[in-house]
């Protein structure tokens, strides 16, 4: 294939404050969900779920960290129809404001101990309005960037908010582990937990006037004679669903099923580094918490400095081929990760974290592209969302609880890395038996 012609200076400087502004979104939403589950890990259990059993209390708080990616669907039914049917940037606008409304709340919650079984009760509701939020954000997030994109740089434009979740983990990292050193373990405990949640107001504000400022999807946006033309054709072949995540359903399973298996892998990877091993590395093996999250935290920035070459490499050579391999590349570290824990070294750990995060981001930059790529305009919010989504729920956000459960029966670290593995190697297969997309045309 020849290559792109280089895009306009304006269209080059429109696409970039569209994916900017993405980015900042899905650095806040990750952001608060990064800060939700390190604090799981730390403090939510016996803060809320008190018990006599450490694995209970933790296996409590884990399973209300879960919750929100029950709720997730929800999310990607509303917001998706939001997306689809009325803009991508007001959904996007909704979708920060209920997180921030949500996180900020759980920084105001009372305790067990002041509010009894309320306490928890009230914990769960909001986390279920976090995952109704996230079940909105990734999808469109990557797909206004992508639609905005000059030609032949669209898995690279759509990468840039696929930055997010890294950034977001890091940031909660800038100022949980300055707040735990301060205020030390006891108050960190007792009170200080809360100011990550609650410094989420300020980041919340600056989301919310940065993507009132941005420019709507060239699918909303009004067309030139010529291009409305074309898309009252295309509109004609396939008009707007009233509500899409059951045409989706009905007309592309196959597509969706084998994009949720393609995300599968590097859910479990993502979490069950910076959630599940923060609580797991001190508590079972006696290492530092300041050193599982150094560890994890530059292993996040590994993966950063990967993310926008690999797009890059993408954009060039194929989605698939890079996607590939990272997933051969996780089916094969994840034993080797997950087995530095045994070591307790923290070079050794973070040495092993990074390399997985790296690999991680072959497979996780890509798809921004891949995903939105494998379905029809009018179908797109809600299809890579739901793909993205579903994937993080049954990868993601029941790996902690089925890690805790492994861990349980067998307590080598090894059993993380086989458990990681095999869904690694699942999202390979699942790469295999999906086509390129790099060449497929954004209709509108």
């Amino acid at each position: 294939m020849s290559p792109q012609p280089a895009p306009p200076g304006p269209a080059r400087t429109k696409a970039s404050r569209v994916a900017a502004a993405s980015l900042v979104g899905t650095t806040i939403e990750y952001y608060d969900f990064a800060v939700y589950g390190t604090a799981s890990a730390l403090v939510l259990g016996p803060a809320f779920f008190p018990s006599g059993n450490a694995t209970v209390s933790s296996l409590a708080a884990f399973l209300t960290f879960a919750a929100a990616f029950v709720a997730r669907p929800l999310g990607v039914a509303l917001f998706g129809t939001i997306g689809d049917r009325l803009g991508r940037r007001r959904a996007l606008v909704a979708s920060l404001l209920l997180m921030g409304v949500a996180t900020i709340g759980v920084g105001l919650l009372p305790t067990y101990e002041t509010a009894g079984l309320l306490a928890p009760v009230l914990l769960v509701t909001l986390r279920l309005l976090q995952g109704v939020s996230m079940g909105g954000e990734w999808g469109g997030a990557v797909l206004l960037a992508a639609e905005h994109a000059p030609p032949g740089r669209r898995a690279l434009y759509a990468s840039i908010p696929n930055v997010g979740p890294s950034l977001g983990f890091l940031l909660s990292s800038a100022v949980i582990l300055p707040t735990l050193n301060i205020a030390g373990r006891d108050g960190f405990t007792d009170w200080a937990w809360r100011i990550p949640f609650l410094l989420s107001t300020v980041l919340v504000v600056v989301g919310l006037w940065v993507r009132t400022t941005i420019s709507e999807s060239p699918v909303f946006t009004p067309p030139t004679e010529t291009q409305a033309q074309a898309q009252a054709q295309a509109q004609a072949q396939a008009p707007a669903s009233r509500f899409p995540l059951g045409t989706l359903v009905t007309r592309h399973p196959g597509r969706l099923l084998l994009g949720i298996g393609a995300a599968l892998g590097g859910s479990a990877v993502y979490y069950l580094t910076i959630v599940y091993s923060l609580s797991y590395g001190p508590k079972e093996l006696g290492i530092p918490q300041n050193t599982m999250l150094t560890a994890a935290s530059v292993g996040a920035a590994g993966g950063i400095a990967v993310t926008l070459p690999a797009a890059r490499l993408a954009d060039r050579i194929g989605r698939r081929p890079v996607m590939l391999a990272g997933a051969l590349g996780c089916v094969v570290w994840a034993v080797p990760m997950y087995a530095s824990l045994s070591s307790r070294d923290p070079w050794v750990i973070t040495g092993a974290y990074t390399v997985g995060l790296m690999l991680l981001a072959l497979m996780f930059s890509p798809v921004a592209a891949f995903l939105p790529e494998l379905f029809p305009a009018r179908l797109r919010y809600t299809g890579a969302s739901a793909a993205f989504i579903l994937a993080n729920t049954l990868g993601g956000g029941f790996a902690p609880l089925v890690a805790t459960w492994l861990n349980s029966h067998w307590e080598s670290p090894l059993v993380l890395g086989f458990y990681t593995g095999g869904l690694c190697l699942l999202s390979l297969l699942c790469l295999l038996a999906l086509p390129e997309t790099r060449d497929h045309e954004f209709d509108t």
